[in-house]
């Protein structure tokens, strides 16, 4: 996988090798979700490598995927994230998966920000809500 961060748009280029592959001989949806998380997990660790914010921990809440064309073995994909709307302790994240500009699977998923020692629901405050959307 290889990693750029543009504006508030990050982005990762991942090549479909043979693992990713059904029987239909193209990318298994659960693949996309786990590629998901890659990126999410990916994302943060850019936002945060000046401050980790360690006493927080994300939780996957929900997915909404629309899946609209197939990749198959030996594509290279594009994936670009940016995060949506957040409040409370909830945050979207967006993806958007490529294959040259034809765009394969867009999806959106609600993280909840827990506090990592009690796993219970954190509100985002200013700290955090100012990696995940930085001053423009």
């Amino acid at each position: 996988m290889k990693t750029k961060y543009m504006k508030d748009v990050f982005e990762l280029k991942i090549k479909v090798v043979a693992a990713d592959i059904d029987t239909l001989n193209h990318v298994n949806n659960v693949v996309y979700v786990k590629w998901m998380d890659q990126v999410a997990v990916a994302h943060w660790a850019f936002l945060t490598k000046n401050n980790s914010l360690s006493e927080y921990v994300w939780v996957v809440l929900k997915h909404e995927i629309d899946y609209l064309k197939q990749a198959v073995l030996g594509d290279e994909i594009t994936v670009k994230t940016w995060v949506g709307e957040t409040r409370g302790f909830k945050s979207e994240r967006l993806m958007n998966f490529y294959k040259g500009s034809e765009l394969l699977m867009k999806a959106k998923t609600v993280w909840g920000m827990l506090d990592a020692k009690k796993f219970k629901p954190a509100r985002i405050r200013e700290n955090v809500l100012n990696v995940l959307q930085p001053i423009k």
